[in-house]
């Protein structure tokens, strides 16, 4: 069972950039992390996900070249660093877990679930 507790959310204006953590309460080194969003109104989407190492990232294509995922298996935490945010970013961010062996654009693949932190990009 992993715990996992996002901060860093916030309110910023387009262009400007936020830092998203994720802690796990245990090792995190044997999981698939991922961030998800979901906006009002709208479904939980991909966002990012790593897989053991940095040198194995997926990212969704609106985020592409503006966000960077990263871990700590040390630490056993994992950023969103979210740069030139747009208001289309603007979602409750999820940080997630997952047992398998690929970095996975489907949520139902995850097993574990932080609680989410509100990002909101004004224009």
């Amino acid at each position: 069972q992993v715990q996992l507790v996002e901060s860093g959310g916030g309110s910023v204006q387009a262009g400007g950039s936020l830092r998203l953590s994720c802690a796990a309460s245990g090792p995190i080194s044997g999981y698939t992390m991922g961030w998800f969003r979901q906006a009002p109104g709208k479904e939980r989407e991909f966002v990012a996900a790593v897989r053991w190492s940095v040198s194995n990232i997926n990212y969704a294509d609106p985020v592409k070249g503006r966000f960077t995922i990263s871990r700590d298996n040390a630490e056993n935490t994992v950023t969103l660093q979210m740069n030139s945010l747009k208001p289309e970013d603007t979602a409750i961010y999820y940080c997630a877990a997952g047992d398998i062996a690929y970095m996975s654009p489907r949520s139902e693949r995850y097993d574990y679930w932080g609680q989410g932190t509100q990002v909101t990009v004004s224009s």
